[in-house]
């Protein structure tokens, strides 16, 4: 059974928000985020090579018999990479608030249990899955008491011994109000009950965006220095 849900206005209106910020990012004609893009190609190989090692340090790898659900999946989240490592089309479940993202993601990841819903109150039982993917979802919401709800809703459904993929920005974007950061100390208090390893992770993107297509080398380089690092990717882990 799924968690509680506050049917108020002001879930309401944040759950409406956050609906439309979707629709105006996905419309808006921006190549930065193309997967071909030289940032986004640097973005995604260091989450992953550092998502491995953390998932494998705290024995949490997936597996082909592992179910995997990924909140606020978008059109494909980290399906590939979960695919990659070997989970079968059947353990892959997905929500998102989107019903064009989840459209987008049915076709790519076939066979996968993708549905259109809300974070808070997911509609799952508890302990159903052997790892939970947040990536940059939580920034996206604004209201704190939401924010709180989601962390809850994705330890329920965890299974005891299982783990929760983080991957988020932890510093503001002065440009868009539209999303907040998490910084260690809140992904720590959003999750009290589970064991963390977290790491910092992303060279910067404004930084990425200018050296990744004239040197990746030299893009590799920079993102060793963790001062110009904006992101966290951590596991947690939930006690048996």
């Amino acid at each position: 059974m799924s968690g509680p849900v506050d049917g108020g206005p002001r879930r309401a209106g944040e759950q409406a928000r956050i609906v439309a910020e979707y629709r105006r990012r996905d419309g808006a004609p921006d190549s930065r985020y193309a997967a071909d893009d030289p940032a986004v190609m640097l973005e995604r190989a260091g989450r992953r090579a550092l998502a491995e090692r953390l998932l494998r340090r705290a024995g949490q790898f997936p597996h082909a018999g592992s179910h995997c659900l990924e909140v606020g999946c978008g059109a494909i989240g980290w399906g590939g990479e979960l695919r990659s490592w070997g989970v079968a089309p059947s353990g892959l479940h997905g929500i998102d608030m989107s019903q064009e993202r989840i459209d987008q993601a049915r076709v790519r990841l076939a066979g996968a249990d993708l549905r259109v819903g809300d974070a808070s109150a997911l509609p799952w039982g508890e302990a159903e899955f052997d790892l939970v993917v947040a990536s940059t979802l939580v920034t996206s919401v604004l209201d704190a008491t939401m924010r709180r709800d989601i962390a809850t809703e994705m330890v329920r459904v965890m299974k005891p011994g299982g783990a929760l993929l983080w991957y988020d920005f932890a510093f503001n974007n002065p440009r868009n109000p539209q999303v907040r950061k998490v910084t260690r100390r809140e992904l720590l208090q959003l999750f009290p009950q589970l064991t963390a390893e977290v790491r910092s992770v992303t060279l910067a993107p404004p930084i990425a965006r200018l050296v990744a297509p004239l040197s990746p080398a030299l893009a590799n380089a920079l993102a060793l220095l963790p001062p110009l690092r904006t992101h966290l990717l951590g596991v947690l882990v939930k006690p048996r």
